[in-house]
């Protein structure tokens, strides 16, 4: 069953279970997704859509720092419900470690040594973990392991 699929008869079971907050944020996901088909004309592949779960997982955290920020708790509420509910469809993230051991490896097979390789290194890192692992951790990963430590 495609993710697409699966967030489609998860709605159905949201609607028939009366779990709004979960109906409202698959519908959500479901616009986003038609909407990126609409833009790409064509219908989009797991990974496409992986990739679309991801930008608004990325979007729900960026709103609830600000949300915190401004004593919203009610928002705060809302918004982690959110997040909570997509990360359900996204893979699994790697741990520091994991993550760690993969920039290593990389490193290794691409000769990376310096920080002047850290492009080559970015390049080669992150269609290995994508949507597995915050960019920011990585590039900060990458950078300690190229300066030695």
């Amino acid at each position: 069953m495609s993710l697409s699929q699966r967030l489609n008869e998860d709605m159905k079971a949201a609607l028939k279970a009366q779990d709004r907050q979960r109906l409202s944020t698959i519908r959500m996901l479901l616009a986003a997704i038609r909407n990126r088909e609409i833009e790409l004309r064509r219908p989009l592949e797991d990974q496409d859509v992986l990739d679309v779960l991801g930008r608004e997982m990325k979007q729900r955290r960026e709103s609830l720092q600000e949300f915190e920020k401004a004593g919203r708790d009610d928002l705060v509420r809302t918004v982690s419900a959110e997040i909570e509910i997509i990360a359900g469809y996204l893979p699994q993230p790697l741990t520091e470690e994991e993550l760690e051991a993969l920039v290593r490896q990389t490193a290794r097979e691409i000769g990376a040594t310096t920080k002047a390789d850290l492009g080559r290194l970015m390049g080669a890192l992150m269609p290995k973990v994508k949507g597995r692992a915050d960019g920011k951790l990585v590039n900060q990963l990458a950078q300690r392991i190229l300066s030695g430590n």
